[in-house]
C-alpha cells in the first residue's frame, strides 16, 4: 500500500526560507506548503508595494524559484534586473511578472498560483495574509521604527533593543490570516520555522492574528532552525537558547525539535561579520536549560561567496532524518 506523504509546512521569508525550500524540493515522501511573510518593504518589492499598492512579491518569488524544477534557469531569467529604462531600473523580471499576473487574475493568491503553474512548482506557496500592513518595531526607549527595510538596517550606532514588534494595517481596521494558512497548519505533520532574521522574516508571520492559535493547537511537531549568526539591531548577543526562548514565546508552546549548525566559519570570515556586529550563535547541548528539548546538531554550514548561510542539501538531509 502506498504510504501517504508527510505534510510539511515551512514558515519564514527571505533567503533563509529560500535555502530551506531549495533542499526540501528534491526530497521524496513530503508534501510542502510554504507560508511566507508579507512584511518585506525593501528594494524592488518596496517600490512596487508603494507605487502600485500591492502585496510585496519578493519573498514569494524566492519560494517559487526554490521549489521549481527549473530553478537554475528561472533564477537567471526572473532575478535579472532592468538597467536601461528609467521606470523599470532596479526591478527584477520576476517581481514585475508576479505583479502583472496578480492584477490580471484579480488577486495576489491567484497571481502566485499562475506563476506556480508556469514553473511547475512542487508544493504550495501561501502568503500569511492578504491584508496590506506595515511592520513596526518598538524599541526599549519607546522609539518606533516603521517598515521591514528600516528595521533590518539600523540607522545609528548603537540602537536600543527591540522590545515589541507588530503590524499596522493600511486600509482596514484589522489584519487577518489568509484562511488556507490555518488549514495547512491544521493538516501538517511537521512545521519548520526558520532560518531567517528573527524580527523581520520569522516573527511577522507569527503575529498575524490566528497563526499562533493554530500552532498552539496543531498536532504537528514544531521544528525550529536556529540562525548561524546574530543580526545587528535585532538579535545582538543572542545565544542559541535566547533564540529558542523567543520562538517559544511567539508560538505559545514548547518546540519539539531544535536544529543547530555546529560548523563554524573560519576566522577571516568571522572577522568580516564582526565588522557588521554579527556573532556566531553558540549552543551548549549539555546545558541544563534545555531540559527535555531535543537538539539536533550537524555541520550545516555553507560559506560560498564569503556569505554565511545554511547549506540547503545538508539541512534537508538532517530534516529528513528527523521526520522519518
Amino acid at each position: 500500500m502506498k504510504q501517504d506523504k508527510r505534510k510539511v509546512v515551512t514558515i519564514g521569508g527571505g533567503t533563509g526560507q529560500f535555502a530551506l525550500l531549495s533542499g526540501l524540493r528534491d526530497l521524496e515522501g513530503i508534501d510542502i506548503t510554504a507560508v511566507v511573510s508579507m512584511a518585506d518593504s525593501g528594494g524592488s518589492t518596496g517600490r512596487l508595494r508603494d507605487e502600485l499598492g500591492i502585496l510585496p512579491p519578493g519573498d514569494v518569488l524566492k519560494c517559487i524559484l526554490a521549489l521549481s524544477p527549473y530553478h537554475s534557469i528561472a533564477r537567471t531569467i526572473l532575478l535579472k534586473r532592468f538597467t536601461s529604462d528609467i521606470k523599470l531600473k532596479g526591478h527584477n523580471a520576476g517581481n514585475l511578472l508576479l505583479t502583472m499576473l496578480s492584477h490580471y487574475a484579480g488577486s495576489f493568491p491567484a497571481g502566485i498560483q499562475a506563476l506556480v503553474e508556469i514553473l511547475d512548482v512542487k508544493g504550495k506557496i501561501l502568503p500569511v495574509t492578504i491584508d496590506r500592513a506595515t511592520l513596526v518595531a518598538e524599541l526599549k526607549d519607546g522609539q518606533r521604527i516603521y517598515g521591514q527595510a528600516a528595521i533590518n538596517v539600523p540607522q545609528g550606532n548603537p540602537r536600543e533593543k527591540i522590545q515589541d514588534i507588530f503590524l499596522v494595517p493600511h486600509h482596514t481596521g484589522c489584519i487577518s490570516v489568509f484562511p488556507p494558512v490555518i488549514e495547512a497548519i491544521n493538516r501538517a505533520d511537521h512545521i519548520i520555522i526558520g532560518p531567517g532574521d528573527l524580527y523581520t522574516s520569522i516573527i511577522p508571520n507569527l503575529i498575524v492574528p490566528g497563526v499562533k492559535d493554530a500552532i498552539e493547537k496543531t498536532r504537528a511537531r514544531i521544528l525550529y532552525v536556529v540562525n548561524i549568526m546574530t543580526k545587528f539591531g535585532e538579535t545582538d548577543h543572542f545565544t542559541g537558547y535566547d533564540f529558542v526562548c523567543k520562538m517559544e514565546e511567539c508560538v505559545g508552546r514548547r518546540l519539539d525539535g531544535i536544529i543547530y549548525n555546529t560548523g563554524k566559519p573560519n576566522q577571516t570570515l568571522l572577522a568580516q561579520y564582526h565588522e557588521e556586529k554579527a556573532r556566531f550563535v553558540q549552543i551548549d547541548e549539555q546545558a541544563p536549560c534545555w531540559e527535555d528539548r531535543t537538539v539536533h546538531t550537524a555541520d550545516l554550514l555553507d560559506t560560498a561567496g564569503e556569505i554565511v548561510r545554511h547549506d540547503s542539501e545538508k539541512l534537508a538531509r538532517l530534516i529528513m532524518g528527523i521526520i522519518s
